[in-house]
């Protein structure tokens, strides 16, 4: 999955910084929605991850079963605090 094609699937630009809160609103509730029926971990991770860089992402422990995946998103989350 590449950054900008999701931007693109879900908001319809990959300018997000100007939509207007009512299409960023639901760009992220198809993404939520997507999430839940996604069955691919690396997409889940993915969908998870772009997320929480848009401050919306659903808890850990709800999103991932496996405490690999769950590991594997904290160290997402500290990385993204690094920067």
């Amino acid at each position: 999955m590449h950054f900008d094609d999701q931007l693109q699937r879900y908001f319809g630009t990959t300018e997000i910084d100007s939509l207007p809160a009512a299409a960023m609103e639901s760009g992220i509730e198809r993404m939520r929605v997507d999430l839940g029926l996604e069955e691919d971990r690396g997409r889940r991770f993915a969908l998870w991850s772009l997320l929480f860089l848009l401050g919306d992402a659903p808890d850990l422990e709800v999103v991932f079963e496996d405490a690999t995946d769950r590991d594997a998103a904290r160290n997402f989350m500290e990385l993204t605090e690094q920067g």
